[in-house]
C-alpha cells in the first residue's frame, strides 16, 4: 500500500466512524488519570505503581525481588534528578510521572523519527519530512481519490513552524514531538486550536456557530430524532460553550471547551509521594529516602505477595 493509499484509507475510516448517526464525536482533550485503580495506601499502592510507572512497567515490577525492586529505582531515581544534585523535588517528580504516563507519545515519536531522518544527522527538516510524508503523492497533480495533499501540507507546514521554535526549519527530537503531539505543549496550543475551529467552522467566518458545532459531532443521516446526547450538547452550547452569548464560539471560547484546565493528577502525586517519604521534611527526597520507602513507588515479589494474602483473608 503506497502513501496515498493509506492516507485515503485513513481518511475514509475516520470519515465512515464519524458518519454512525448517534455516535459522539470528542474533541476534548483530557489529561488522563493516572491509575484505573483505587488510590487507598491503606489497602495498597496500586495506584501510586501505576502513577510513578505507567502501568504497563509497573506490572514488570511484581516479579522482581526486592533487591532487584530497589536497585532498578535507584537508576529511575537518577533520571528524574534532571540537574543532578542528589536530590528529588516535587517539580521533577511531576515531570518524571507526567513522562511515564505519556511513555506511548515517546514511542510513537521514536517510530516516525525513524522514517523521517533520511540523513540520520539527528535532526529532522521540513524537507525531510515533506519528502517522506508527501513526496511522490505531490507528482500527481490530480489525485483521483478526491484528497487535496497539496493543502494538507500547507497545513502541515504551519504546525512544523509553529514547532520549530529557532524557525530554522529543523526539528529537534523535542520540537518533532511539538510537532507530531501539539495538544502536550503549551506553546503549540494556538494551533491545535486554529486547526479544530477550521475543520468544523464550515461558512469560513472564523467562528463556530451552533449548528457547526453540532454538525462537528453528529450526523443526521436522514434522521428526524436526535439522541438525547445531541439534545445536551445543544444545551452544553448555549449554557457554557458560548460564554457571551453571541451565539457563535470564538478562539478562546473554543480553546475554553477543547482544552479545559484539568486537576494536575500528576502534580497531586507528586506532592503526595514526596510527603509520604520525605524523613527529614526539607521539602525534596534524596535516593536513599526513594529506595528506604520503595514499595510505595515500586512493586516486588514480596508487595504482589503481601496483597495475595490480604485478598485470600478477605475472601
Amino acid at each position: 500500500m503506497d502513501l496515498r493509499q493509506f492516507l485515503m484509507c485513513l481518511s475514509l475510516c475516520t470519515a465512515f466512524a464519524l458518519s454512525k448517526p448517534t455516535e459522539k464525536k470528542d474533541r476534548v482533550h483530557h489529561e488522563p488519570q493516572l491509575s484505573d485503580k483505587v488510590h487507598n495506601d491503606a489497602q495498597n499502592f496500586d495506584y501510586d505503581h501505576d502513577a510513578f510507572l505507567g502501568a504497563e512497567e509497573a506490572k514488570s515490577f511484581d516479579q522482581l525481588t526486592p533487591e532487584e525492586s530497589k536497585e532498578r529505582l535507584g537508576k529511575i531515581v537518577s533520571k528524574i534528578d534532571d540537574d543532578k544534585d542528589g536530590f528529588v523535588t516535587v517539580d521533577e517528580l511531576e515531570g518524571w510521572i507526567k513522562f511515564a504516563q505519556k511513555r506511548w507519545i515517546h514511542e510513537d515519536v521514536e517510530r516516525q523519527w525513524k522514517g523521517h531522518d533520511l540523513n540520520e544527522d539527528g535532526l529532522v527538516s521540513w524537507e525531510e519530512y515533506k519528502n517522506a510524508t508527501y513526496g511522490y503523492v505531490l507528482d500527481d497533480p490530480d489525485p483521483d481519490d478526491g484528497f487535496n495533499y497539496k493543502q494538507m501540507m500547507v497545513r502541515d507546514e504551519r504546525r512544523f513552524k509553529m514547532a520549530d521554535k529557532d524557525g530554522d526549519l529543523i526539528a529537534t527530537k523535542e520540537e518533532f514531538t511539538a510537532f507530531l503531539h501539539p495538544e502536550e505543549y503549551d506553546y503549540m496550543k494556538d494551533i491545535v486550536v486554529q486547526e479544530t475551529m477550521e475543520d468544523i467552522d464550515k461558512n469560513a467566518d472564523g467562528f463556530i456557530d451552533l449548528e457547526e458545532y453540532i454538525g462537528d459531532m453528529y450526523s443526521h443521516d436522514g434522521n428526524a430524532d436526535e439522541p438525547e446526547w445531541v439534545k445536551t450538547e445543544r444545551e452544553q452550547f448555549v449554557e457554557f460553550r458560548d460564554k457571551n452569548r453571541d451565539g457563535k464560539m470564538d478562539k478562546e471560547e473554543t480553546k475554553d471547551w477543547i482544552l479545559p484546565s484539568d486537576y494536575d493528577h500528576a502534580e497531586a502525586e507528586a506532592r503526595h509521594l514526596v510527603y509520604e517519604s520525605d524523613q527529614n521534611k526539607d521539602g525534596k527526597l534524596t535516593k536513599e529516602e526513594i529506595v528506604d520507602k520503595y514499595d510505595l513507588f515500586v512493586g516486588s515479589q514480596a508487595t504482589d505477595f503481601g496483597e495475595a494474602l490480604v485478598r485470600h483473608d478477605e475472601f
